[in-house]
């Protein structure tokens, strides 16, 4: 049972975070499109979600981990 919930864990967490960096990434080109002056402005702080969004399948396979071995 404690498999099934890692995997479950880790899983979800992938899932989200590639859902929330499609959403991050298509409103920046629908952003830099709008408005090409922007462009460094919105890369960068596209960068930060980004990263953001990653910490959380990071945080997740911790936490399956943490399931698994304790």
């Amino acid at each position: 049972m404690k498999y099934i919930a890692a995997a479950i864990a880790a899983g979800l967490a992938a899932l989200a975070a590639s859902w929330g960096n499609g959403k991050v990434i298509s409103k920046t080109i629908e952003g830099i499109a709008r408005q090409p002056e922007s462009a460094n402005n919105l890369r960068s702080t596209m960068f930060i979600g980004v990263g953001l969004i990653e910490a959380v399948p990071i945080l997740a396979i911790v936490i399956g981990f943490l399931i698994l071995f304790l």
